[in-house]
């Protein structure tokens, strides 16, 4: 199970399926307006 997260108020954006448990940090998040 994969996860990808907002860098920069560190909410679970979206899960996507995985082999092995993956974070991915991004910049554009709809909750903090970035």
């Amino acid at each position: 199970m994969g996860e990808i997260i907002c860098q920069t108020c560190d909410c679970t954006i979206e899960h996507f399926e995985d082999e092995k448990v993956t974070k991915l940090y991004t910049d554009q998040c709809p909750n903090c307006g970035k």
